[in-house]
Order: C-alpha cells, then sequence, then structure tokens
C-alpha cells in the first residue's frame, strides 16, 4: 500500500536511468551498500515515490544499474573502438579506452568487491568473459594461433586488471599527463605485437637465464630440464 501511495505522487521527470545511472555513482563511492532508496533519492531531489514508480525493489534498481554498467563496458567501448580493419589499430584502441578512465576503473572494483552477490556475479563474469573474448579475437587477428592468443589475451587482461589495483590502492604510483603517455606506449609496445610471427621470432631471441650464458628461450629450457634429469 505504502509503494502505491508513493507511486501515484511520483515525479515521473526522472527515467529508470537516471536511477540506474545514480546507483552507479554511489557504488564508485561507497560499494554495493551505498546503492540504497532513500539516500539516492536525496540526491536526486526526489521522494521515494519516484523510485516506486519505476522498480518494485532496490534488487530490481540493482539489476538495472549493473544492466547499464555491462552496456558502457562493452557495447559502448566496442562501438568507440569502431570497425577498425587493420587488427593491430584495432586493439591498439581497445588498449587506449580501457586505460584512459579513472572513474569507469574504480567503479569496476567496486562492483567486482562484491561478487559474493549471485547478481553481481553473474554481471562480473559476463563482462570478464565478454572482454577476454574480444581480446582472443583480436590476437587471433594478428595471426596468433587459437592457444597463443589465448596466453596474450590473458596476459593483457591481467596487466589491465594491475593498473586498476595500483589506481585505487596506490594512486600515487600511477603517473599522469606526458608520463602516462609514455608508459601507455610501453604497454602497447609489450603486449602488442605488430604480427604472431613477430612473437614467434621474439621467442627464439637469445636470452640470459641465471648468468649461464645465452641461447633461445626454448633451447635453455630444454637445457635445464636435461641437467635436472641428470
Amino acid at each position: 500500500m505504502k509503494a502505491a501511495i508513493d507511486r501515484s505522487d511520483a515525479k515521473p521527470s526522472l527515467t529508470a536511468e537516471d536511477w540506474a545511472r545514480a546507483a552507479l555513482d554511489a557504488m564508485a563511492a561507497g560499494g554495493l551498500d551505498a546503492v540504497a532508496v532513500e539516500p539516492l533519492a536525496r540526491r536526486l531531489g526526489v521522494t521515494k515515490g519516484s523510485f516506486y514508480w519505476h522498480f518494485v525493489n532496490r534488487e530490481a534498481l540493482l539489476r538495472a544499474a549493473l544492466e547499464l554498467w555491462e552496456k558502457r563496458e562493452t557495447e559502448d567501448v566496442l562501438a568507440r573502438v569502431g570497425d577498425e580493419p587493420d587488427p593491430y589499430a584495432r586493439i591498439v584502441k581497445v588498449f587506449k579506452e580501457a586505460n584512459a578512465g579513472y572513474r569507469s576503473g574504480r567503479l569496476y572494483l567496486a562492483i567486482a568487491a562484491a561478487e559474493d552477490n549471485p547478481l553481481v556475479r553473474e554481471f562480473v563474469q559476463r563482462v570478464s568473459e565478454r572482454r577476454m573474448q574480444y581480446l582472443v579475437t583480436c590476437y587471433e587477428a594478428l595471426g596468433f594461433d587459437a592457444a597463443r592468443a589465448q596466453h596474450w589475451a590473458r596476459f593483457a587482461y591481467a596487466t589491465f586488471m594491475g593498473n586498476l589495483q595500483i589506481r585505487r590502492d596506490t594512486p600515487a604510483l600511477m603517473p599522469s599527463g606526458a608520463a602516462f603517455n609514455e608508459y601507455l606506449k610501453l604497454m602497447i609496445k609489450t603486449l602488442i605485437p605488430r604480427t604472431g610471427v613477430d612473437d614467434l621470432a621474439a621467442a627464439e631471441r637469445p636470452v640470459a637465464i641465471d648468468g649461464a650464458g645465452t641461447g633461445t628461450a626454448s633451447h635453455r629450457s630444454d637445457e635445464l630440464n636435461t641437467e635436472k634429469s641428470s
């Protein structure tokens, strides 16, 4: 009965997406527990009736907010990357997009921290899987076989997640301005070979291992295994 009364007094000027955006802002600032109807209503300058006009309960608001977040982190990012035909240029655009937004990274960590909630876990897993699959597709387009594309995608995504952790936990260690641009160039150079052939060539270059001389990584690995078995 109370919800029905509130709903009849609601201001229709606020949309469900307005509430979802406000919920995401609250999550970024204070985690999942910060999503509460009365504080959000005060922030939006409305009564709770506006909430009940669009949602039956808090769980419905959480789902709407997570759906909006999923769209931002997948479809919207890929739309900004566009239909770039060159696979190298395409994955470079993805890296720049992924590392451009401090707020989106902070929101991701806040949402991921609440993965004990089954609804949140469902969305986080889906977003992560879609990101990984897109990276795999990009590396395959560069000429990597399926197994190596998986390895490189995992390497790239782990680097992205590590950057988010640094920005949140020790922000002073994350460069800014021109220094960040140089850091981004280093990441791109390290994580995105021009082609899969370049990657195989790099794997065969001589490397030093424990001061024992040089050899290709694969050859030195074979030598070390032989030494252990003798």
